[in-house]
């Protein structure tokens, strides 16, 4: 069973969808920055070792990864703990952080093809 698999099992997970104002907001500014956002996003809020917010650090809306990150359970580093298997504590590595935008991005084209 792949993770999205597993995911869309969870009935918090599979309960996020984007809306039409994040359908906009990638049309206009195109899905090469909304992935440059989810880098910066996991970067910053979610690769550090300790993060003194966590858990709390990824809003529920407001952005169309934010959506995604709740979605794909890469919000915190208690939910990538369980859903992905990095652990807490230690600063991700590049590879890590690239596998958690991938994914971000993946569920965000799937939304797309499903609107």
């Amino acid at each position: 069973m792949d993770i999205f698999d597993k995911l869309g099992s969870s009935k918090f997970r599979s309960k996020f969808r984007l809306k039409q104002k994040d359908f906009d907001y990638i049309e206009q500014k195109g899905l090469d920055v909304i992935e440059l956002h989810a880098k910066d996003f996991i970067a910053k809020r979610i690769a550090p070792a300790i993060i003194p917010n966590d858990g709390k650090q990824t809003p529920m809306r407001g952005h169309p990864v934010f959506i995604a990150q709740h979605a794909t359970a890469t919000c915190c580093r208690g939910c990538i703990l369980k859903w992905h298997k990095f652990p807490q504590g230690v600063e991700l590595t590049s590879e890590q952080q690239e596998y958690l935008v991938k994914i971000i991005m993946t569920w965000i084209k799937k939304q797309l093809l499903a609107n």
